[in-house]
């Protein structure tokens, strides 16, 4: 993927101003819209369709539409953005994959190379004690915890090779540059992106590497930035698209990759865990997948709907490790010639998991959203690749229509009404209650989707329901218990940052923060002094620390924001509870390298 790096770098970089003299009126950081009227205007594109965000549902949408030109012998133009170094960059690895979408997409991907090598070969689903465990006997696992058929991946290399696909087919590929500003025609339908400044110091002045972004035009934009995605909000919001959806729930999913003794290893086999480390009230549960290589991921995911703003998703997933069932595979045992594990990799993402109640209207005058940036992932299977690549298919399928009919900018209609005839609507709708049960206590959810899933085989005649978003069930700490969790080890479980380390995180050092706050006085002043300042724990990569305010003598607290560490989870953007801090995506190329 290297080569369409440069290929596609050099083609951006030959549009793209650059600008060599550069002075400020003051000294006072100059906004974008100053920027834009000293430096302006920026150089404009023209495309067809501009997909934001390189990974399987946008590539899937830029790959469909080429085929459809292809089998049409029409020409249509499609460019993807991808913040990440490359596209992969930023996909969270180690997942299962139900190739049924990609079966449709591109039917011989056997032969072309898809690495989809390790199919799985056996399913568990254990709820742990402290220090026991139950399995549950494998004919009683309903269908969303059953595996067969379906293929152990990295999700990143998956990626690499989907956007291989798409350059193979003409699909211009732009890694490395954020689109950081979504753009109106003069009747407020989508005109298309902008890319963000490069070259801007943290102090938000033009530097001598100062280039300013490019505006990409389209009939029809796509946005596909995944979980939480920065333009996605603000559509969302400009829209009342989610106006008549259930608040949208996540969870932030953590995992690592591990390469264990040979002895330890059983490709293909797929591990699910429920219960401990968890209290019963809280939703959370984990995984363990044995992939090809000796190489096994494991993965904790814990529902930002949680209460105690002392629980940490970080030290959960890191106690989680300690439970004897899974220390087994990453312990040595020199009795026995088993040589320790050892960890290679780590990351976070926040995953949606409200599911089809909580689905945006996914139109709008001029785009349409897709994948995980709308929320069609699976939460009962762990699984929104497949949804991913369908809904990709399905949008781009509504947009060769429109653009070869000589439409542009209104409401691609027919890409929802797909979608209610889809194989993934009756999917997601036999999931629907699925997180909605463990608000009501794992022992209930366990019953009911027990029942629903196993017992009624999905054809549910109720519908649950949520109303408030995940920060606003955050309780104030007076009324919570503090939670102590255990010091790293360094042989199975770590710190925050020996695990970024490990994620290959980067950021340009002298570039504006990505991470705001609306009002400064807030994290002190309410978090700290209301909820004992949760975003030190919610955060995976240890971004947010109180620490003493030496402007004040050191003996009253501040908030300190180190945002070199950010791994692009979104957690702090939606589990924050005054929803004062703001993630926007920083100069393109930086974050995680998966």
């Amino acid at each position: 993927m290297n080569t369409i790096s440069r290929q596609t770098d050099s083609a951006l970089q030959h549009r793209l101003q650059k600008i060599t003299h550069y002075q400020t009126p003051d000294e006072t950081p100059m906004t974008n819209q100053e920027i834009l009227a000293q430096y302006g205007p920026r150089e404009a594109m023209e495309y067809d369709v501009v997909v934001v965000g390189g990974g399987p549902a946008g590539l899937s949408t830029a790959i469909r539409l080429k085929q459809l030109a292809a089998e049409k012998g029409q020409d249509v133009s499609v460019v993807v953005l991808e913040k990440g170094s490359e596209p992969g960059a930023h996909i969270l690895s180690g997942a299962i994959m139900d190739p049924k979408a990609l079966t449709e997409l591109i039917p011989d991907w056997k032969e072309k190379g898809a690495p989809l090598n390790q199919p799985v070969t056996d399913d568990a689903m254990v709820f742990l004690g402290e220090k026991s465990s139950f399995r549950t006997p494998n004919f009683l696992l309903p269908g969303c915890f059953q595996n067969h058929g379906n293929y152990i991946v990295s999700l990143g290399n998956v990626t690499r090779w989907l956007a291989q696909q798409a350059e193979n087919l003409g699909v211009e590929i732009f890694p490395g540059f954020a689109a950081a500003e979504v753009l109106y025609n003069d009747d407020g339908s989508v005109k298309g992106v902008a890319t963000g400044n490069m070259g801007v110091s943290k102090e938000g002045e033009p530097t001598g590497d100062f280039q300013l972004g490019m505006e990409l035009h389209a009939k029809y934009t796509v946005f596909a930035e995944g979980a939480r995605g920065q333009l996605g909000k603000q559509v969302i919001a400009r829209f009342k698209l989610d106006e008549h959806a259930d608040p949208q729930t996540y969870g932030i999913g953590i995992k690592e990759l591990w390469e264990i003794d040979p002895a330890r290893h059983q490709p293909g086999f797929v591990l699910h865990t429920a219960g401990w480390p968890m209290d019963n009230s809280t939703y959370g549960g984990a995984f363990l997948y044995h992939m090809e290589d000796n190489k096994v991921t494991l993965g904790f995911i814990t529902g930002l709907d949680y209460a105690n703003p002392y629980l940490s998703p970080f030290e959960e997933f890191q106690r989680w490790k300690t439970h004897p069932n899974i220390r087994y595979y990453l312990e040595g045992d020199e009795s026995k010639g088993i040589k320790p594990a050892k960890r290679i990799g780590y990351g976070a993402r926040a995953i949606t998991a409200g599911g089809l109640m909580s689905l945006p209207k996914t139109v709008f005058p001029g785009g349409a959203l897709v994948g995980c940036d709308a929320g069609y992932l699976n939460v009962s299977r762990i699984k929104g690749s497949h949804a991913a690549i369908k809904t990709g298919m399905l949008a781009a399928e509504a947009a060769y229509d429109a653009v070869v009919a000589g439409r542009q900018h209104d409401e691609l209609t027919a890409y929802p009404k797909a979608f209610e005839n889809s194989w993934l609507y009756t999917e997601l709708n036999k999931a629907r209650n699925f997180k909605a049960w463990f608000k009501k206590g794992l022992t209930v959810a366990t019953l009911m989707n027990g029942i629903e899933q196993f017992v009624l085989k999905g054809h549910i005649p109720w519908t649950l329901h949520r109303d408030k978003p995940d920060h606003a069930y955050l309780k104030p700490a007076a009324e919570c218990k503090p939670i102590a969790y255990p010091k790293p080890d360094g042989k199975i479980t770590f710190d925050r940052l020996s695990s970024v380390f490990v994620s290959n995180t980067n950021h340009a050092e002298n570039q504006p923060p990505h991470l705001t706050l609306k009002d400064a006085s807030v994290p002190v002043s309410i978090n700290l002094a209301k909820y004992a300042g949760p975003e030190a724990r919610y955060c995976p990569a240890g971004v947010y620390e109180f620490v003493p305010d030496e402007a004040k003598g050191g003996s009253a607290q501040r908030l300190q924001i180190n945002a070199q560490n950010c791994v692009h989870c979104k957690t702090c953007d939606i589990k924050d509870p005054t929803q004062n801090i703001v993630w926007v995506a920083p100069e393109g190329g930086g974050g995680p390298n998966y």
